[in-house]
């Protein structure tokens, strides 16, 4: 349901925070800022706009709240003036600052992306003066320091190689992922070789009952099977508890589709969706952060929907802006590079095409 076209194969086993992986091709390594294995660390996002300041003062010492614009959010910083935390109006997902990660996919592309980005649901949306709260400091609390799995780890444990994962009643709900079941007979004129409309429940063979009252089936030939909203719908749905809608259309949470996605009213906007020219191609990407969504509009035969998406893993040690998405030709999860580089700078295949981009 979410068309992808450019893709490529993640060949790397990505060990999250408690997994290790049995393959050496992807890593993902937690790491002291102090540790020499990490020559660069850049937190995704530019923090731009500042207006003025609430709450704590900035005092050498004390930590602080600052407001930014371009989205409206709210940004912590410790005694040091390091940022420990934004939170973005009207969004639930928290970028928090922890351990150092580096994400890497060495058999597919020479991309690494060495991070301190956590990225977290709260249980709430955030407005201005939430801090204050209960439900946000009894959540910081638990969180802020916390190695638990955030929505990059989850992300990471489909790719091509990843360990299985079982919850606690034996379900797999994590490993290695397929794009979609092959088209019979091969690729067909329209160029697709892999049929999408995977979504979470068909990747878990397991009947899911929607708040709507109702039910996805899944179909057995999806079997461990993730289309690019799928994908999104597994990570920040499925294993991030965000609500979730059984179409684009019956009830609430994130439906089902790309374009759905893109233009639902969830969260904030933060490329706001102009068009699907070229001619509407964002400028502003500084204003992407670790966490967010990226909508992209790849395929000539739909007329005006977006028909691709991912999520924003943040900048590489080359500078670069990277994002992770399920790919038709790379079979999967990936931030490599077969079908196009995943940067949404320069002029690549990805940059060119991306459309707008949503703080969920």
């Amino acid at each position: 349901m979410a068309v992808k076209k450019k893709s490529r194969r993640v060949l790397p086993v990505l060990a999250v925070l408690g997994l290790v992986a049995t393959s050496g091709y992807l890593t993902l390594e937690l790491r002291q800022q102090e540790d020499d294995g990490v020559t660069e660390i850049r937190n995704v996002g530019v923090l731009n706009g500042m207006k003025g300041t609430t709450g704590a003062s900035a005092d050498k010492g004390a930590e602080g709240w600052t407001r930014l614009e371009n989205p409206a959010r709210s940004v912590l910083r410790g005694g040091d003036g390091q940022v420990k935390a934004v939170l973005t109006d009207g969004a639930q997902t928290a970028k928090l600052t922890g351990p150092a990660r580096t994400f890497a996919e060495p058999a597919s592309t020479g991309s690494k992306v060495s991070t301190t980005d956590w990225v977290r649901l709260m249980p709430e949306e955030w407005s201005e003066g939430a801090e204050k709260e209960k439900w946000f400091k009894e959540w910081y609390a638990e969180y802020a320091d916390s190695k638990e799995d955030d929505i990059f780890s989850f992300a990471f444990q489909y790719v091509q190689g990843a360990p299985d994962v079982k919850d606690d009643k034996g379900l797999v709900v994590a490993g290695d992922a397929n794009f979609g079941p092959l088209n019979v007979g091969g690729k067909d004129e329209d160029g697709d070789l892999r049929l999408e409309q995977s979504d979470f429940y068909d990747y878990l063979g397991k009947p899911y009952p929607f708040r709507d009252g109702k039910t996805g089936t899944p179909e057995s030939m999806r079997a461990r099977s993730l289309d690019c909203s799928g994908y999104i719908r597994m990570v920040l749905g499925y294993r991030g508890r965000y609500p979730l809608m059984s179409s684009d259309r019956s009830g609430d949470g994130l439906p089902r589709t790309a374009n759905g996605m893109a233009r639902s009213k969830l969260g904030a906007d933060v490329l706001p969706l102009k068009g699907i020219t070229p001619a509407d191609r964002p400028t502003a990407i500084d204003q992407l952060q670790a966490g967010d969504l990226v909508f992209f509009k790849l395929d000539t035969r739909t007329a005006d929907r977006l028909d691709h998406m991912g999520i924003v893993v943040g900048h590489d040690t080359e500078g670069h802006l990277i994002f992770i998405s399920s790919r038709e030709e790379i079979n999967g999860p990936t931030i490599g590079d077969v079908g196009g580089v995943s940067r949404l700078d320069g002029n690549g295949y990805y940059a060119k095409t991306l459309r707008s981009a949503k703080r969920l």
